[in-house]
């Protein structure tokens, strides 16, 4: 279990998939707190790949962000159901 401040240390300027471990939503908006670092990227072609197959609490960020914030947009029609639209 990682921060996400040790992953931008650990891997910088590359995109990372993710495991995430620990989260919260607020104001439709999950905030990453713990996560595991399944692979590294240094092709954007690749971690778009990747991105594209992820589900779940998998997820693709590059770490020149400085915090993963990823938005939730209801899905109208299915009742209970979200999509998490990843940045």
């Amino acid at each position: 279990m990682v921060k996400w401040e040790e992953v931008r240390k650990l891997y910088p300027d590359r995109f990372v998939k993710l495991q995430i471990l620990k989260s919260h939503i607020e104001n439709q908006t999950r905030y990453v707190e713990d996560m595991a670092v399944i692979q590294a990227f240094d092709d954007e072609k690749e971690a778009t790949r990747e991105l594209v197959r992820s589900k779940d609490d998998i997820l693709v960020y590059h770490t020149g962000k400085e915090k993963i914030e990823v938005q939730i947009k209801q899905i109208f029609g299915f009742r209970g159901q979200y999509d998490q639209h990843r940045i």
